[in-house]
């Protein structure tokens, strides 16, 4: 048996989108990351090794494992050794796939 109740409710959700839209999350959410600038040689673009502290699956130790990414810094803000967070994004070049969000600590 229907509850009237529900129809109308379920059409008052169809008449207005942005109850909807408000409430649900993105499903998949871009990765963030956070390293350390390795190399700023190249033009608009920064090396940045991100490290992972992950557990072996054999031996239960913790080991660290490091992965370099190429970030697009569009005004060559960037010096060696500054941390900075990073947010995955489309291929911008061959091996370039990460953007720049902001710089946590400036070198010293």
């Amino acid at each position: 048996m229907a509850d009237p109740n529900v129809e109308t409710n379920e059409a008052a959700m169809a008449a207005d989108p942005t109850t909807e839209t408000q409430t649900e999350t993105r499903p998949n959410r871009r990765k963030v990351r956070e390293g350390m600038v390795t190399s700023v040689s190249m033009d608009k673009t920064a090396v940045v090794v991100s490290t992972d502290r992950v557990r072996h699956r054999r031996y239960n130790k913790t080991v660290q494992r490091t992965t370099r990414l190429y970030v697009h810094d569009e005004s060559n803000e960037l010096a060696v050794g500054d941390r900075v967070r990073v947010q995955e994004t489309r291929p911008l070049s061959k091996a370039k796939r990460w953007r720049l969000l902001e710089i946590v600590e400036r070198a010293r």
